[in-house]
């Protein structure tokens, strides 16, 4: 075969290393963003913490909307969006000037930025110290009961049962070892003699103890132990409260069936007297060991806020999220061209590694208030009606609008949250699919979950709406949805069936 040289133009796409910086940058949530900037200024002595900077130009929706046609302004009774660029990551005079358009690709990315994982880095900024999150301890139920039993006095046996038992419970705070075996256990360990093992009415015993602590019911084996334990300790002139021991005695099942009628004809009591006992029951708490939170609360803080300001609504950054920083001019100043020492070498390298470290968090910053000014923008019904005026949304709208591509704009929305009148959001909320309506337009998934939810609030809790009348009812206000949807939707609202939505009244 003979040799020969062919020429061929092709395309490819480079994933150069500010691209990947980016990237990863963008699909960061709010922490792990913090972190990776902390971890940044530790590790680059050109970049520092600056406490003042001027705020960056300012861009107005109007002057897009402006552009449209007159069949595409919004109407009247909905107001404009501002949109306005909030500070700079740096001061723009001061070194973005500097920074070329294109840096070079031919230096590998670790010879120029050492990654570690943010995991890894904690701050060091006294100053910025949560000392609410980093030292509070979150207390377990089985600490609270210890807590309660190092206080009661008792035998050392009975102490050892005790303890066996609070071993035992569970975080509902119901007891998940039988009597018989925590017996076993509590002999093995104090290796007692055959004449002085525990019995199992020593257990009993202590149990009943431990069912008193707060809360009242922990260590009970049922619902029905558990709910009459807590109206054991009721004082006895408490309303009701013996009829409220029999329906718990004998017809907790029928109560649990809502058949309020059976519980009236077995136990002869009128309906008047039954809602008042069923009220007593309903303060009872049949998981008393939710009562001890055991959960380290998680804050959300909002990447971008809205708000109205002089009747228009307007779509910030929020400036609290991450440190403004840029360029130390001192050790910029000390760099010196023509110099090829280890030190010169080592700030151009610096130098390089911060431009780019700015300039992807400008372009982060920059796409994170686009989109989210669009998707505002198209949902500007929901700031002024609240869901039920949802429209239908997916990435390729906004991805259209703001001329990118639906992966960036699904790591834009992700773990990103946005502060409103009506509450903190994460942006991927306003994205929902759509229902045909009977005129043929689209009904946001969200709005019709917000429609149902205010049906059921409104209903007759004696009739309460099936799925199937909810789906009339919305058929009637011209949106087609099978019953089966409505039955998902319901489900995922967390609202239970008609049969167990029925109350007396």
């Amino acid at each position: 075969m003979k040799t020969s040289l062919q020429l061929k133009m092709g395309q490819s796409l480079t994933m150069t290393p500010q691209l990947q910086q980016a990237i990863r940058l963008l699909q960061l949530s709010t922490l792990d963003l913090q972190q990776e900037i902390q971890q940044a200024l530790e590790n680059n002595p050109m970049l520092e913490v600056e406490e003042d900077f001027e705020q960056g130009p300012q861009q107005s929706i109007e002057d897009k909307m402006a552009e449209k046609p007159l069949d595409q302004q919004p109407s009247a009774e909905q107001e404009e969006i501002n949109n306005t660029n909030t500070d700079e990551v740096s001061a723009e005079g001061e070194w973005n000037n500097d920074i070329p358009e294109d840096l070079g690709i031919d230096t590998g990315w670790d010879d120029i930025y050492q990654h570690t994982p943010t995991s890894a880095v904690a701050p060091s900024d006294d100053d910025g110290f949560d000392f609410e999150s980093r030292n509070s301890v979150t207390e377990t139920l089985q600490d609270h009961l210890s807590w309660q039993l190092n206080l009661t006095p008792m035998t050392d046996t009975d102490k050892v049962i005790a303890e066996n038992i609070i071993d035992g419970i569970d975080t509902d705070g119901y007891l998940q070892t039988s009597v018989e075996d925590i017996c076993i256990s509590v002999n093995q360990e104090l290796n007692l003699p055959d004449e002085e093992q525990v019995e199992t009415d020593e257990v009993e015993a202590v149990l009943t103890l431990i069912q008193r602590f707060d809360p009242v019911g922990t260590g009970a084996r049922s619902l029905q132990e558990c709910l009459q334990v807590q109206l054991n300790q009721m004082p006895p002139e408490t309303p009701h409260l013996p009829e409220a021991k029999i329906v718990v005695l004998r017809y907790l099942e029928l109560l649990g069936n809502k058949d309020f009628a059976g519980i009236m004809r077995k136990a002869r009591l009128k309906e008047d007297v039954l809602k008042k006992i069923i009220d007593l029951i309903q303060t009872l708490h049949p998981r008393p060991g939710e009562q001890i939170d055991q959960q380290t609360p998680d804050y959300v803080v909002p990447d971008v806020v809205v708000q109205k300001i002089q009747g228009r609504w307007r779509v910030d950054l929020n400036p609290e999220i991450t440190p403004k920083i840029r360029i130390n001019p001192s050790y910029a100043s000390l760099i010196r061209r023509a110099d090829n020492s280890t030190d010169n070498t080592f700030l151009k390298d610096n130098m390089q590694e911060a431009k780019w470290f700015l300039k992807s968090l400008q372009s982060r910053n920059e796409t994170l208030l686009k989109v989210s000014t669009k998707i505002m923008e198209h949902q500007r019904g929901f700031l002024d009606y609240g869901d039920e005026a949802m429209k239908p949304l997916v990435l390729h709208d906004i991805a259209e609008a703001v001329e990118m591509h639906e992966s960036t704009i699904s790591r834009v929305t992700t773990q990103k949250y946005i502060h409103t009148p009506r509450g903190i959001f994460e942006l991927k909320y306003f994205f929902s699919s759509h229902v045909s309506t009977t005129s043929g337009g689209e009904c946001s998934s969200t709005a019709i979950r917000a429609i149902i939810k205010k049906l059921v609030a409104a209903e007759n809790a004696k009739k309460p709406l099936s799925d199937n009348k909810i789906a009339t009812l919305l058929g009637d206000q011209g949106i087609k949805v099978a019953r089966r949807t409505i039955a998902k939707y319901r489900e995922a609202m967390n609202i239970p069936p008609s049969n167990e939505r029925k109350r007396l009244v």
